[in-house]
């Protein structure tokens, strides 16, 4: 190897040090006065040795970054890298492609900041505002039947008591030719049924037990309890039981105007019930944003975003395989599977171990998604050491001993996977 002349040298010097000045400036120094300030206290002014560190292992908060990391460490890659491994296969046997790479790919130009907008919506609570709960909350509503009427309830002047399980019954048993009055209040206007009519008082029956279930509330003012007033309406659908002996001899539902009728034969004599199936909570979606799902809700608002990423990367690895060893495989008997596995996969690991490492890398520094998504009673539970940094480091309670003591613990976390990338891509310029 020919030896580079000390002229050559210094003009090579020369138009590295401007370079190296300023990796200095902006890398060097705020790494090593990072670690010298991990050693001090809060104020800077007393040495603590590692005390910092040994606080990261003792907080509470600072235990569930560690353990959010490691999950976002080990789920967070794996996922986006497998996504875009399928999507790379699959558009090339797709007749659009091309626009579907387009589509998968456009959430790389929206920043963290605004992907973090636009999932914490995502994600409401609220089925109205939410679109996962609304599309969770519409897929239970299919196949479970929901409640009725909420929160309705009698008053104590009302001929109806609790009968445990959140169940109302009436306080003495049913006759036949005694009508019977079921008033309650406590529900919205919205939630009465559309089709519901104005209430009308019960006629004495001989042939059966009649009565009347309606909402013993006037809009407006006026009105009496325990007597169905002309703009009361009618509590359609709501599942009556007659009771004796603690089993249910008859079932009826109320009509439009809250008009039903039980046959004398079975209910004369029992109580009547209204089941706690009339009156349970509405289903209102999963809690995403709460303490067990937040985690994994922001890694899917990652994930989203760095799929298409990892497709393109390795829809360009893929576009390098040579075509003969899939046709050959294909033609020796293999089906897509089996050449997908042993062929594709193989040949594309080089890119793989880019894109996962890249990830890696990635979610170690995540901070932006976990600030924006997570609220404010959740923020402690999505913890992660970028978001505890800027927590400890900032604000009126800030210590900048263990925010440069975090800061140095990312920076030696970051280090191993670093070091197996240059290493790797080493290896592949040798070749």
């Amino acid at each position: 190897m020919p030896r580079i002349p000390g002229r050559s040298r210094a003009v090579a010097a020369g138009f590295l040090l401007p370079a190296l000045l300023l990796l200095g400036a902006l890398v060097v120094y705020p790494i090593g006065y990072s670690v010298r300030r991990s050693l001090f206290d809060r104020s800077g002014a007393s040495f603590v040795g590692l005390d910092n560190y040994f606080a990261l292992v003792t907080d509470d908060s600072l235990r569930t970054a560690v353990r959010n990391n490691l999950i976002w460490l080990v789920v967070a890659p794996a996922v986006a890298t497998a996504l875009g491994l399928v999507f790379a296969v699959l558009t090339e046997r797709v007749r659009w492609g091309t626009a579907f790479k387009l589509v998968v790919f456009m959430p790389m130009a929206i920043s963290m900041l605004a992907a973090g907008i636009i999932f914490r919506l995502v994600y409401e609570q609220d089925p109205d505002r939410g679109v996962a709960n609304a599309v969770w909350v519409g897929v239970h509503d299919t196949f479970a039947e929901s409640s009725g009427f909420p929160r309705a309830r009698p008053l104590p002047v009302h001929p109806l008591k609790a009968a445990g399980g959140g169940a109302y019954e009436t306080k003495t048993p049913v006759r036949a030719g005694a009508p019977v009055l079921l008033p309650l209040v406590g529900v919205a206007p919205a939630q009465m049924p559309q089709d519901a009519r104005p209430a009308h008082a019960p006629a004495p029956a001989s042939t059966g037990i009649t009565g009347t279930a309606w909402l013993d509330f006037t809009r407006g003012g006026g009105g009496k309890p325990n007597a169905v007033d002309p703009k009361e309406l009618g509590l359609k659908g709501l599942r009556i039981e007659a009771v004796r002996d603690g089993k249910v001899v008859a079932t009826t539902t109320a009509a439009a105007d809250g008009s039903f009728t039980l046959p004398a034969d079975r209910a004369d004599g029992a109580v009547l019930r209204l089941p706690a199936s009339n009156f349970r909570e509405q289903y209102n979606g999963v809690e995403w944003l709460g303490p067990s799902l937040v985690t994994p809700a922001v890694i899917g608002a990652y994930v989203w975003m760095w799929a298409g990423f990892a497709m393109v990367l390795i829809g360009a690895g893929l576009a390098a395989v040579p075509r003969e060893l899939l046709e050959a495989a294909r033609v020796d008997g293999a089906n897509e599977w089996q050449v997908f596995r042993r062929i594709t996969v193989p040949l594309l690991a080089p890119v793989l171990v880019v894109v996962l490492v890249t990830l890696m890398i990635n979610v170690l520094k995540v901070f932006d998604l976990v600030f924006v998504i997570a609220p404010g009673s959740a923020q402690d539970d999505a913890n992660v050491l970028a978001l505890q940094l800027y927590r400890s480091s900032f604000g009126t309670d800030a210590d900048l001993g263990v925010g440069s003591a975090i800061a140095v613990v990312l920076l030696l976390l970051v280090l191993p996977v670093m070091v197996v990338n240059i290493r790797r891509i080493r290896r592949e310029s040798r070749r």
